[in-house]
């Protein structure tokens, strides 16, 4: 079952912007104010209850530099309290590239990304996956890849991230935005296992 929202933005659309607290430290992050300045790429990611965004979000740094050494900006939304966020990125896993925080998903139905309530079938999938990639990690599952893969960062759960993953499976969405605000490309629904390289991005503009 999906949730019923408006149609989704894409190339040619106006990206929403917002304001937020960000998800590391102190301050707030305005989507227009990095857009002015240059190109951004937009990832608007799930709550860090997620193991698979949270690797995902570690595993960026080399993107970061290649697309900030082209004048790309990268530019994050996680589904999380502020407060929440900022707990697990104090301890050894600051991103490499601003993330905002947003609790509600606001920021994720107005781009309109749906929800998913999750199936069997999805957490069977979500299971495969967790295995593969403690695999790759050379990491025993001891006899359980999800839960394992959940906690393989030393993540413990708070009542947030408890009441977060009860709630519907949120899609994520990557944005190519210039410096009007005009969505140039997007990909929508999965976590991408490789961003575009930014001479790619570049020629949409």
């Amino acid at each position: 079952m999906t949730e019923a929202l408006g149609s989704s933005l894409g190339p040619g659309d106006r990206a929403h912007d917002f304001d937020l607290p960000a998800a590391d430290r102190d301050v707030r992050i305005s989507l227009s104010d990095y857009y002015r300045r240059g190109p951004v790429l937009l990832l608007l990611l799930r709550g860090l209850y997620c193991s698979f965004c949270r690797r995902h979000i570690s595993q960026l740094r080399s993107t970061c530099d290649l697309l900030q050494g082209s004048g790309i900006a990268m530019l994050g939304v996680v589904i999380a309290s502020a407060e929440r966020s900022r707990l697990y990125f104090r301890f050894g896993h600051s991103p490499c590239f601003p993330v905002a925080a947003a609790p509600d998903r606001s920021i994720h139905r107005a781009y309109g990304l749906p929800s998913l309530v999750r199936t069997p079938e999805m957490m069977e999938a979500g299971t495969k996956l967790a295995a593969q990639l403690l695999r790759e990690m050379n990491m025993d599952s001891r006899g359980d890849p999800f839960n394992t893969m959940h906690h393989y960062d030393g993540w413990v759960d708070t009542s947030e991230d408890d009441a977060d993953f009860k709630r519907p499976l949120q899609s994520v969405g990557y944005y190519f935005i210039d410096r009007q605000g005009i969505i140039r490309w997007a990909s929508t629904g999965k976590l991408l296992n490789e961003l575009p390289r930014p001479e790619s991005l570049l020629a949409l503009m």
